[in-house]
This record gives C-alpha cells, sequence and structure tokens, in this order.
C-alpha cells in the first residue's frame, strides 16, 4: 500500500517548495512519487522538482480536477504500478477543487493499492485580505478539505494578517490543526497522521478551456523550433507559457526586470543566463530569485493573471532580452 497525501493550497501559497523540503526528508531506504498539477501548459514544478530523488510524474493544463478525471487516473495508475512507491505526494493547481480528487483516492479502484493519509492545505495569510481570493470556492474548499492547515510565510506577516489568521482560525472548529511555518519547512511526520476529515464538500466549478492537447507530459519542443508558447484558462484566471531550447540564454538584469513589472498575480520560470540557471518564483509582488546547480534541458516561463492581460506585449519584451 502507497501511503498518499493530497497537498493544496492557492496560488503562490508554496506547495512545490514544501514539497521539496519534505523529500529532503526521505527516508533512504523509501522510493518516493510526486504526482503534480499545474495551471498553465509548460510544465515547471517538474524542473523544480528534477533534482529531489523522487519519480515524478506531471500533469499540465490544470485538468487533474475535471470531472471526468481521465488525465489523473491515468498518472496516477502509472507511479502506482510502474514506480510502486512508498510513499505519493499528490499536489494539485492552486485553482483546482479538490472534492473529485479526493473522490477518486477514496474510491474502491484504489483501495488495495493506496492509503490516503491527512490532506494538508497551504494558507498564506496574507490572502485573507484579498477579496477576490477569500472569494473564490476553490480557495475556501481546499481549507474546508484539509486536514491540517500549514500557515505558511510566517516570516512575512504583518500584525494585521495574524489578526486576520487568527480571526479566520476563530470561526474554525477548535479541533483543527494548524502548523506555523516559514519557507515550507514541515516535518514529515505530519505526512504519518490519518485522514479524519470527512465533510461533504460541494462538487465545485471547472472552466477549463483546454485551448491546447493535454496530456499526460509538460510541453515540449517539437523538431528545431526554437520556442513556443501556451494558454489556459479558467473562470477568471488566464496563463500564458513559454518554453524557449536550452541553447537560449537570457539577459540576466532584463528578465529580472520583466519579471518585477509583469501585471501579473503569479510567475514562476527556470532559466538560463550567462552565468548559469536562476529559478524565479514570484507571488504578487514577492520576488524570491535563487540558482540550480543542475542545467535544464530548456528555458520554461510561466505567468498566471487575474483578468485578462496583453500576453503579446509581454511576449515581445521576452524576446527582446534574449541574448542567444
Amino acid at each position: 500500500m502507497t501511503q498518499t497525501n493530497l497537498i493544496t493550497g492557492f496560488l503562490g501559497s508554496g506547495k512545490t517548495t514544501t514539497i521539496r523540503h519534505l523529500l529532503a526528508q526521505k527516508p533512504e531506504n523509501e522510493k518516493w512519487a510526486v504526482l503534480v498539477n499545474e495551471f498553465g501548459e509548460i510544465g515547471i514544478d517538474g524542473a523544480l522538482l528534477a533534482d529531489s530523488g523522487a519519480v515524478l510524474k506531471e500533469i499540465p493544463g490544470g485538468c487533474m480536477c475535471c470531472v471526468n478525471g481521465l488525465p489523473m487516473q491515468i498518472g496516477l495508475n502509472m507511479l502506482l504500478k510502474q514506480a510502486k512507491p512508498d510513499r505519493l505526494l499528490i499536489e494539485p493547481t492552486g485553482l483546482g477543487h479538490p472534492k473529485q480528487i479526493l473522490s477518486l483516492l477514496t474510491s474502491d479502484v484504489y483501495s488495495g493499492w493506496l492509503t490516503l493519509n491527512a490532506s494538508l492545505c497551504l494558507l498564506d495569510a496574507r490572502q485573507l485580505s484579498d477579496p477576490r481570493v477569500v472569494a473564490n470556492e476553490n480557495f475556501r474548499d481546499q481549507l474546508a478539505a484539509a486536514d491540517i492547515i500549514i500557515a505558511n510565510k510566517t516570516d512575512t506577516y504583518t500584525e494585521h494578517d495574524d489578526l486576520m489568521l487568527a480571526q479566520w482560525l476563530s470561526t474554525q472548529d477548535a479541533s483543527l490543526q494548524i502548523e506555523r511555518v516559514s519557507q515550507g519547512k514541515i516535518s514529515a511526520e505530519l505526512l504519518n497522521q490519518p485522514r479524519r476529515n470527512e465533510r461533504e464538500l460541494p462538487e465545485g466549478k471547472h472552466h477549463h478551456a483546454h485551448q491546447s492537447k493535454q496530456g499526460l507530459a509538460a510541453l515540449s519542443l517539437p523538431g528545431h523550433q526554437r520556442w513556443r508558447r501556451a494558454l489556459n484558462e479558467a473562470g477568471d484566471y488566464s496563463s500564458c507559457g513559454w518554453i524557449f531550447d536550452g541553447e537560449t540564454l537570457f539577459d540576466t538584469a532584463g528578465f529580472l526586470d520583466w519579471a518585477r513589472q509583469a501585471p501579473v498575480d503569479r510567475l514562476k520560470a527556470v532559466i538560463r543566463i550567462k552565468e548559469g540557471t536562476l529559478r524565479v518564483n514570484r507571488q504578487g509582488n514577492d520576488l524570491h530569485i535563487d540558482t540550480l546547480s543542475t542545467a535544464p534541458l530548456d528555458n520554461r516561463i510561466e505567468l498566471i493573471s487575474h483578468g485578462k492581460t496583453d500576453w503579446n506585449a509581454l511576449q515581445s519584451i521576452l524576446l527582446r532580452i534574449r541574448l542567444s
């Protein structure tokens, strides 16, 4: 039986960083796997987790939570039957609804394959002051479905954020477990806690446009094509992602200025520069930059925006800051 945990959280709550910390605690004698779903079509989280030592399966395009659940089932079956992991971590898109995933994981089909342990939901308490986020049914239902709430990024909270978190907790069951952490640094012992939350969730709405062909692997470049982009939409949110070949280098200062100023809610990128490889992560005005020791096979950039965005204008700037 594969010990399985669902790790949810709205856009920018720190799911991928948290999973990296969990994977760093993997016992040497165990095989762990990650099933990751992104709203965008590019598939950046795979590059961010590539050196983690876990078996990884990506489902791009925000389709893990769709009602038919077929991409989810195929990816899950492949991991369970081929990799036979001791533990499986499932990371849905931050814009996904948890009901369909939980229904699938608790169905009779998987009763002989996996044990669903505690579901963890990451919460950035600063989002509790954003009416757009609080009004989002997926945000609310992700929290409602969780066994453990991870109040993440506490090092960035103001007194107001702490107050908003306290007010939200006052509306919850007193038995709800909450862990306050920064930078996703949680103990892997939390994964062994049992699932206790049996709250019935609403169905949730799914508006995925599926403008491009869906698959089980992230977008790739055919033939000698140097770059391409892909779009996706769901409700009020839209994404635009680019993949550039491994020969492409970006101007460091130019790219970071572009990343800071882009009028979007979320940005993730793994890019090549003259000095090496940069990992760029932006949520709102929070911009985090670090370097990777292992160069990726290509460059990947993903933007997510609430409302309409002029992707062509952003793309024009992006193309101008290429060095090669």
